[in-house]
């Protein structure tokens, strides 16, 4: 084994810095939403298109999640790691400048690509840490999407009060040049896991459907979901990905492996993955909204934006807290049984808001008890995927993972969206969601989460599979490589890499994922 591919002796620093770029990253997906209702008088613009300042980031997010996870199989991760934090350093820069509402669009997609660094970041510890302290990790770096959410309100309320809105975006600038930086100086330059070509067309096609099927859900309630935009774009999307799977299938090198991705534990680990990420941003949506809603309405809180944020943020600071727990109960227990206890948390924090809405300290607790389970269960999503696919698969396969989160958080925003704007009621000659709406969209959320709980019940549990071991995770031996790239599995021949890296480790029939 090279020195380059061997876990580090002090991976601390390593997971602390890849942690942050996973933050930083995050922060940028709500650092707009203090500003949402000053943006058409800021850009000069409508309020329909000042919409796009979001949806940017969402579509350029998810359209390039995938291919960058495969480039980081191809090229290493550390170049994609530093290429992410790039787009999320110019993209902040280009919105600092921005004075209208294109430049404002792309600086925000830039940063929407930026997010790339989360997926590349959990596969770079398959080499980077040593298996005791793998499922720790992986679960501290996937938390960081919750916790960078969480803290980008608070964040951004101060700096647009204090120091105008473009400064929001320098400060985001500045972090993403530290973490630049500390990702050259601390994260060591690692091999690439594959070998062969980057599937372009695989990129493309893939990318297209999910604008065209993205695009249709988070702007259908505008458009009108019978309109023949939106009935037009979800049509083109499903052609589009018949098409792109078929191409995948009988590409020489394609952008996702779609016969690992039909195993069972990978499979059903992302369809968890889509119906958690409804579970998580239907919280989001509707717990800001009741703080925020006058108390003339009987049931909202009267909160500022800065006291919301406020409000909200211990949430994600507990999920820094209890992440590492959740990767020990992955280590003794298996990500499987983490990811179900993660479920079922969230299902009994949507639960008990049902009789803690009326205070604001109610709603902090829904909102931790939530968050608890968002950093269970996220954490155990990528180490059940990382678990069952060859080394070669890592980014691409956490990657589509992450993925399979955005599509979920995109299908919340629709539905919560269509519960709160045909339950309403009227506040003087505004018309503002009702009490009803909020309980039913809760609801709602609690059932997707035992939804999800229901679906990890479905992933393949036997002994030594779902365990974060120095087996099943970090490199598999010879027997592993011959298994997971069998023509069965739709594999091709092992690169010398992966074998001159895999030859030290020896794994029994039983370890096998």
């Amino acid at each position: 084994m090279s020195s380059s591919s061997a876990p580090t002796s002090r991976p601390g620093p390593i997971v602390a810095v890849l942690a942050a770029g996973g933050i930083v990253a995050t922060l940028m997906q709500t650092l707009v939403v203090p500003l949402i209702g000053e943006l058409p008088r800021l850009l000069g613009t409508s309020a329909g298109d000042a919409s796009w300042v979001i949806t940017a980031t969402l579509l350029a997010g998810s359209a390039a999640i995938a291919a960058i996870g495969r480039l980081s199989d191809l090229l290493g991760n550390r170049r994609m790691l530093l290429a992410c934090v790039g787009s999320l350093l110019v993209g902040s820069v280009v919105c600092a400048l921005s004075g209208s509402l294109a430049p404002m669009v792309v600086g925000r997609a830039l940063e929407g690509v930026g997010l790339g660094v989360v997926p590349v970041g959990i596969s770079a510890l398959r080499e980077l840490v040593p298996p005791e302290r793998l499922g720790s990790s992986i679960a501290l770096i996937s938390s960081s999407l919750g916790i960078g959410g969480a803290l980008g309100l608070p964040f951004a309320a101060v700096m647009a009060e204090h120091a105008g809105w473009h400064a929001v975006f320098w400060v985001a600038a500045g972090l993403s040049a530290v973490v630049a930086a500390l990702i050259w100086l601390l994260v060591p330059v690692l091999p690439p896991r594959a070998t062969g070509r980057f599937d372009g067309v695989g990129a493309v096609g893939l990318g297209f459907g999910l604008v065209c099927l993205l695009l249709a859900v988070s702007k259908g309630a505008d458009w009108g979901w019978t309109s023949g935009t939106t009935v037009g774009l979800i049509g083109g999307s499903l052609a589009v990905f018949a098409a792109w799977g078929w191409w995948e299938l009988r590409t020489t090198d394609p952008l996702v492996n779609l016969r690992i991705a039909a195993r069972r534990q990978v499979l059903m680990t992302n369809l968890a993955s889509v119906v958690l990420g409804f579970a998580l941003y239907a919280s989001q949506l509707i717990l800001p909204q009741l703080l925020q809603l006058p108390k003339a309405t009987g049931y909202g809180l009267g909160q500022s934006m800065l006291a919301m944020g406020l409000w909200m943020a211990p949430s994600g600071l507990l999920m820094l807290l209890v992440a590492p727990i959740g990767g020990r109960l992955s280590q003794a227990r298996g990500p499987r049984v983490t990811l179900i206890a993660g479920s079922l948390i969230i299902a009994a924090g949507y639960g008990s808001s049902l009789i803690l809405l009326s205070t604001a300290w109610g709603l902090l607790i829904v909102s931790c008890v939530c968050m608890v389970g968002v950093a269970f269960a996220y954490g155990a999503m990528p180490a059940l995927i990382v678990s069952a696919v060859p080394s070669s698969e890592t980014g691409s396969a956490t990657s589509f993972n992450t993925l399979s989160r955005s599509i979920g958080i995109t299908m919340a925003s629709a539905v919560v969206g269509v519960v709160l704007t045909q339950r309403t009621t009227l506040l003087g000659t505004r018309t503002v969601p009702s009490e009803g709406g909020f309980r039913l969209g809760l609801l709602i959320g609690c059932g997707v989460a035992v939804a999800a709980a229901t679906v990890a019940l479905a992933i393949p549990s036997r002994p030594g599979q779902n365990r974060t071991s120095a087996a099943s995770v970090v490199r598999p031996g010879p027997n592993a490589i011959r298994m997971a790239l069998s023509p069965a599995d739709g594999g091709s021949p092992a690169s010398p890499d992966i074998s001159r890296r895999s030859a030290s480790r020896t794994v029994t029939d039983e370890q096998l994922p």
